[in-house]
């Protein structure tokens, strides 16, 4: 069976085929400035090149026939007609306290993607376009929403609430919710998988770092804390966002900058993390090789960044009352030795240890601990793609 994912933004849409079977992705792909002038759509198919599609797509429905018509095209095609697609699996962003899991789409479920709007304008508006689009095109086809925070709805209470008059939280639901839920449970069920131990019984601490970066305490297979918040500009600095600081600097910079609401949200979330502190990049990549070219702010974003990251692993070992095994995931956590050794180092005294040979490792599946450690430290490459894809065919196939 095939399962198409889907996931849908402001003016874009990305999408894998991909064989359940196998677990093979047939085709991906990304079409790129959906209603604005030159758009296109990149198609990727297995063990094939690239094809360039240039078309106008003045909307996501526009977006969904072309990609339908590039996965069943005679030459660059994966699939000769669209019934060998059992269903789709749609990735929304927010979810509320609606969901703690996927659910197969109806009426409801989109009523409440569309209630949840406030909470992620951005994103789940653009989700919900992507889910109708697909709807009318492909009508009869079971779809499925998988939220990015559905895996933190197990927080319990005392990690999700704020220091906020509890009426607030009553009446607009202001709350830490957390995001890259999909990613987190990927890896720490794999994990399990790969240490071959129940994820039951298990402590984990899974870092998603990349340009936006969260990391989660997984308790016994449950999200318990998460390092996002209300929205995914809390938590660690990252790439253009600020992460935690004291709320009292936002009034601050209102009134001593003159800055209206929507500049300091600009400037919280595109202007500041280790872009904002080096006023170089937010590449990590360009930040490294700054660091050894003598750029002292380069120096003090990444510090920055590794300190924001490391103080976690004992935030969330006490929390769980212990830690069994560290994930890394994402672009920098699955590919950068020298950040994953600095977050680390100094944590021998927690049974942390990694192995310099073995942490050389990137973008590969990889048990990097050292021969002595008391906890395990293991690479992942996280899968969204594929967890969205088993969960859609665990409702509407396996059900």
């Amino acid at each position: 069976m095939k399962i198409l994912v889907i996931n849908a933004g402001s003016s874009s849409l990305k999408y894998q085929l991909i064989d359940m079977t196998t677990h093979n992705v047939l085709a991906k792909g990304l079409c790129e400035r959906i209603g604005i002038e030159g758009s296109q759509l990149k198609h990727q198919p297995m063990d094939k090149d690239a094809v360039i599609i240039s078309n106008p797509m003045k909307d996501h429905a526009d977006a969904i026939k072309m990609v339908i018509d590039a996965l069943v095209d005679p030459s660059h095609g994966v699939i000769t007609s669209m019934n060998e697609i059992s269903a789709v699996g749609h990735r929304v962003v927010h979810g509320g306290e609606f969901f703690s899991q996927s659910v197969v789409i109806d009426e409801h479920v989109k009523d409440i993607i569309r209630k949840c709007a406030d909470l992620a304008p951005l994103h789940n508006p653009a989700n919900l376009i992507g889910i109708e689009a697909c709807e009318k095109a492909m009508p009869g086809v079971p779809m499925v929403a998988v939220f990015d925070t559905a895996f933190h709805q197990t927080m319990p209470p005392e990690a999700y609430l704020y220091g906020i008059p509890y009426e607030l939280y009553e009446k607009h639901k202001i709350r830490k919710y957390g995001f890259h839920g999909t990613s987190h449970k990927y890896v720490a069920e794999r994990a399990a998988k790969v240490l071959n131990q129940p994820l039951e019984k298990l402590k984990l601490i899974t870092f998603h770092l990349g340009n936006g970066s969260s990391i989660a305490a997984v308790k016994y297979g449950k999200s318990v804390d998460t390092s996002m918040g209300f929205t995914p500009l809390a938590g660690v600095i990252m790439g253009t966002r600020s992460g935690m600081i004291d709320p009292a600097i936002i009034k601050f910079l209102m009134k001593k900058e003159h800055l209206t609401e929507d500049e300091v949200d600009e400037l919280l979330n595109k202007k500041s993390g280790v872009y904002g502190i080096s006023g170089l990049s937010s590449d990590f990549r360009d930040l490294e090789q700054a660091i050894e070219e003598g750029h002292k702010r380069a120096k003090l974003a990444w510090d920055m960044f590794v300190y924001s990251v490391k103080r976690y692993v004992g935030f969330y070992a006490a929390a769980m009352g212990g830690v069994d095994v560290l994930v890394f995931t994402a672009g920098i956590g699955e590919n950068n030795p020298k950040m994953r050794a600095e977050i680390l180092d100094g944590l021998d005294f927690m049974g942390i240890k990694i192995d310099e040979e073995k942490n050389l490792v990137r973008g590969k599946e990889a048990d990097i601990s050292a021969a002595d450690a008391k906890v395990k430290t293991l690479v992942i490459p996280t899968n969204e793609e594929l967890m969205i894809a088993l969960d859609t065919k665990k409702l509407v196939i396996d059900k």
